[in-house]
């Protein structure tokens, strides 16, 4: 019985246009440059029929990157393979020096038809949308943080400063409502940055509403309410960084975990020397940043605060477990390396190193809700 030949279709990516490769089955299958195609659902439709006409299975691939998955979920819809390749992992010679759409196209078809292509996981269309959320939430927060900056810095320009306690505390905020200006324009710019600050802090309180809202009906919310019994861990940063890291049962042990966040060493080792350096800060930095701030609150010693019982009081007990467990492992662990003279930084990465293993057992007991 003859098999089903295999086309392996290269896809160069861009907003207009899409470049096309084909690479035929087997190691010395020709591979045949199509053209360019508009960038568009009916052109992608129609290109797939065209080559597949003979009967032949096809196995699209293209680079993760600005245009998400909406390509993937097309091609997969018209029963097609299709493979989304992370950027960093494809394969690349040093000596290359020439990159045009059709080599990048040819060179995807090619690496496709090897195995050598790193796919990255695809979430499905709610998880997308809840990703989205939680990163509209963190532009916002970037926003307030930068709009406070401009604030502040107007007002040290002009010898106003606050030294009686904490900015944008509610003493704070009185304190900035009796600030006047002589000069009209001044006093212009002054409001039109306060109004900024409001104005980007109810944005970013709305969307953190909206997040608890929908993360109820979400599958990955029992996941997200069983993080939040770490320490250093609320609602928004485990919201946060379920939503970029999506249903750990994907990693098969707790080290794949570290080494996607990029929180294990680098290294460049030859022979008998052995070179360490910082983490590698590869994968997805959402998640690691939502990591690293968690681990500064192992600094202080173990214990429940009243507003992380009340969350703990609802897990299961295999949660409660593994969430005490790591309190008292991660807070001596943090003392420890701390009394050795290692920096803080340091010390820092290698308990937000070991968080993720206790992240990967929780995720091993709960799991995702489905439909």
């Amino acid at each position: 019985m003859q098999m089903q030949k295999v086309l392996y279709v290269g896809l160069d990516v861009h907003k207009v246009s899409i470049s096309v490769t084909v690479a035929e089955d087997g190691r010395e299958g020709a591979v045949n440059f199509i053209g360019a195609v508009p960038n568009t659902p009916a052109a992608l439709s129609k290109l797939s029929k065209r080559l597949s006409k003979n009967g032949h299975r096809l196995e699209f691939c293209y680079e993760a990157g600005f245009c998400g998955y909406v390509i993937y979920r097309q091609l997969t819809s018209l029963g097609h393979g299709c493979t989304v390749a992370a950027t960093s992992m494809i394969p690349r010679k040093p000596g290359e020096r020439i990159k045009t759409d059709r080599r990048d196209s040819q060179k995807l078809a090619i690496l496709n038809r090897s195995g050598d292509l790193t796919r990255v996981w695809v979430p499905d269309e709610g998880h997308e949308a809840m990703r989205d959320l939680t990163r509209a939430r963190m532009d916002a927060s970037m926003h307030l943080m930068r709009a406070r900056q401009q604030l502040l810095a107007f007002l040290l320009r002009h010898g106003r400063s606050y030294d009686t306690g904490k900015h944008w505390t509610q003493r704070h905020r009185s304190w900035l409502a009796g600030q006047t200006f002589d000069q009209p324009a001044h006093q212009i710019v002054f409001q039109d940055y306060i109004e900024a600050v409001w104005t980007t802090q109810e944005r970013r309180d709305q969307l953190v509403g909206r997040i608890s809202a929908i993360a109820a009906d979400w599958s990955m919310g029992p996941l997200v309410e069983a993080l939040r019994s770490l320490r250093g861990l609320d609602f928004i940063s485990s919201a946060t960084f379920v939503a970029a890291i999506g249903d750990l049962a994907r990693f098969e042990s707790a080290r794949h975990l570290m080494a996607y966040l990029g929180l294990v060493p680098s290294e460049q080792s030859s022979g008998e020397r052995i070179r360490r350096g910082g983490i590698t800060k590869t994968g997805n930095t959402e998640a690691r940043r939502m990591l690293i701030e968690a681990a500064w609150s192992y600094r202080y010693p173990p214990r429940v605060a009243k507003e992380k019982a009340e969350v703990i009081v609802r897990l299961p007990k295999a949660v409660r477990d593994i969430a005490w467990k790591a309190q008292l492992r991660l807070c001596k662990r943090y003392r420890t390396l701390s009394a050795a003279g290692k920096k803080p930084t340091v010390v820092v990465a290698a308990i937000a190193r070991e968080l993720c293993g206790f992240i990967w057992a929780i995720g091993r007991e709960v799991k995702p809700v489905t439909t």
